[in-house]
């Protein structure tokens, strides 16, 4: 058995399930700038190839089902560890059972990886409500993030929908990418704070009325910081600009 390294990809991770298949067994899955090499096992670079990630893509679609093939996309863009592994073994599973995979929830593999994936829909329902555009110059909206799963792209098709005629960005400070849009086209794209314009003149003056409502609306006798807390995580508060300035609980 051996230690696969890919460049961090769906596609590189597909190229290694293809060669768990066809040249040696893995006995791990690794990003390689992530891997801490050993005396115990031997690794191997594996380059990703689009056709054999192709046949592996078709082969989890045609043989489990479309839905787990979404799956196994959702958790591969989790913050999961050792997710590689996961999914291999959810993968192995569903080559054997077919279809019927998703129904076997009292399975430890198929439930941890049900449940990673509710994790990462979690994070893009919350993140649809949560997320705060504000106004660049030429009228590109814009909105940072720092989530904990990579889900820039699975926010797209909400946005796109809610924006349908306006342009947007939505920035992954943690990963310095971001989803690009214009009238309902899409793409994701390194991106740094170097990439954007500037404000454009009202924004501050909107940010400020924002506040101002947001301040005016709350009723201090029923104020429950603690459930403000668990609705709205403080880690999202740093992007929010209702919460700015806020004092967080210890």
């Amino acid at each position: 058995m051996v230690d696969y390294l890919y460049d961090g990809a769906f596609e590189g991770f597909l190229t290694c399930v293809h060669a768990h298949y066809y040249q040696e067994k893995a006995n791990g899955i690794f990003p390689s700038g992530r891997y801490q090499s050993n005396l115990l096992s031997t690794h191997c670079q594996i380059e990703t190839d689009p056709e054999k990630a192709m046949k592996v893509y078709q082969a989890i679609g045609g043989k489990i089902s479309p839905k787990d093939l979404a799956r196994v996309y959702r958790v591969f863009l989790s913050c999961a560890p050792d997710k590689e592994m996961k999914l291999l073994r959810y993968i192995e599973k569903g080559f054997k059972t077919g279809p019927k995979l998703s129904m076997f929830h009292g399975d430890p593999v198929v439930f941890e990886v049900q449940q990673i994936e509710r994790k990462v829909a979690f994070e893009v329902e919350r993140l649809s409500g949560l997320l705060r555009f504000s106004v660049l110059k030429g009228g590109v909206l814009y909105a940072s993030i720092e989530p904990d799963h990579d889900i820039c792209e699975l926010l797209a098709d909400h946005f796109c929908d809610r924006f349908r005629h306006d342009p947007f960005v939505i920035h992954d400070k943690k990963r310095a990418k971001a989803l690009i849009a214009n009238e309902g086209d899409w793409y994701i794209a390194e991106f740094t704070p170097l990439s954007l314009p500037e404000l454009s003149g009202s924004e501050n003056e909107y940010r400020k009325l924002w506040k101002e409502y947001f301040d005016a609306i709350a009723i201090k006798e029923r104020e429950n910081p603690r459930c403000q807390k668990n609705l709205m995580p403080v880690r999202y508060w740093k992007n929010l600009t209702e919460m700015q300035g806020h004092v967080t609980l210890k």
